[in-house]
């Protein structure tokens, strides 16, 4: 079987041609596809630094370098799955609830298709319409969040739906179970001594930045596979989870974070569950440093998520 395979680095200049992820076939036909990468445009959930819409343009521009064999986890993913750059959601940027509904409608044809959707935000209110899609397909999920903020607050400015709310819908509507749901890396100041108490209540288990520096990354590992078990699976990667001064094209940077390489181990250490979605959101190019080192960081963490997948499929 040919399997889509990234345009070859010795044939095509990496400047050349449209940019679409890794240099994948564009396409929107779902038939036989394994996973799916889908752009978010959309940022209107954020509450301080807009740009977020501007990310998977970015993200795909720099995932062009990336070459297609990953030497730490051992794989050529594309020799194993079909994996498509299937373009971006048309959301609307004025209004949060028909954007979510179609960000759902395209994230649900990619799972009815049999793929994994991999989505690229955009603001992290779109995890909340993605989850939504995958867990009508794979039941309540497990859910794995690398991020500085918590993001279960239930409203801001009367509005249910922003980027601090998904997870905190996304367990009141059972889309994700609670028991299975770990948050990793979180810190920086919160509003107050009870903005845990929704964890507490639901017992959802929270790895803060100092836990994940007493543990180190074997340790987080272990502790993340001891939550989520062996049922399907979600991860989302908010980008501020790392430190500013690797990734400082964010909306709301958190000093004192991961550093790039702790990011990329943490993803590897997945290998083996069984992921049937995510995400990498929170990207801000208007924001980002020189050399666009966030996009940078993010593409690659996207191409170790596509590998942990690949993994996944193997015997």
């Amino acid at each position: 079987m040919t399997r889509p395979q990234p345009r070859d680095a010795f044939k095509s200049p990496r400047f050349a041609q449209p940019a679409t992820f890794m240099r994948l076939p564009h396409a929107t036909d779902l038939t036989g596809v394994d996973v799916a990468l889908v752009g978010v445009p959309f940022d209107s959930g954020t509450s301080y630094r807009p740009g977020t819409r501007l990310g998977p343009r970015e993200i795909r521009t720099q995932s062009s370098l990336i070459r297609p064999f990953n030497h730490f986890q051992q794989i050529g993913p594309f020799d194993h799955l079909t994996v498509i750059d299937a373009g971006d959601v048309d959301a609307s940027p004025i209004s949060l609830e028909l954007a979510h509904q179609a960000i759902e409608s395209r994230i649900g044809e990619v799972v009815a298709a049999g793929a994994v959707p991999l989505s690229v935000g955009g603001d992290h209110s779109i995890s909340l319409p993605a989850l939504r899609a995958v867990a009508r397909a794979h039941g309540p999920l497990g859910l794995i969040q690398f991020d500085s903020h918590i993001d279960t607050w239930d409203e801001d400015f009367g509005s249910k739906l922003f980027h601090g709310s998904p997870f905190y819908y996304a367990v009141t509507e059972k889309a994700v179970d609670p028991r299975r749901f770990v948050q990793v890396g979180i810190r920086g100041p919160m509003y107050g001594a009870d903005d845990f108490a929704f964890q507490r209540e639901h017992g959802i288990s929270v790895l803060d930045i100092d836990e994940v520096g007493r543990l180190g990354v074997d340790g987080v590992v272990a502790e993340i596979r001891s939550v989520v078990g062996r049922g399907p699976v979600y991860v989302t990667f908010d980008i501020d989870v790392v430190d500013p001064a690797f990734a400082p094209g964010t909306g709301t940077p958190e000093v004192g974070g991961l550093t790039s390489r702790e990011a990329l181990q943490l993803v590897r250490g997945l290998a083996g569950l069984s992921i049937v979605g995510g995400d990498i959101v929170e990207v801000s190019p208007p924001f980002d440093g020189p050399g666009q080192i966030t996009s940078v960081l993010a593409a690659n963490l996207l191409f170790e998520m596509i590998c942990v997948v690949a993994r996944g499929r193997q015997p």
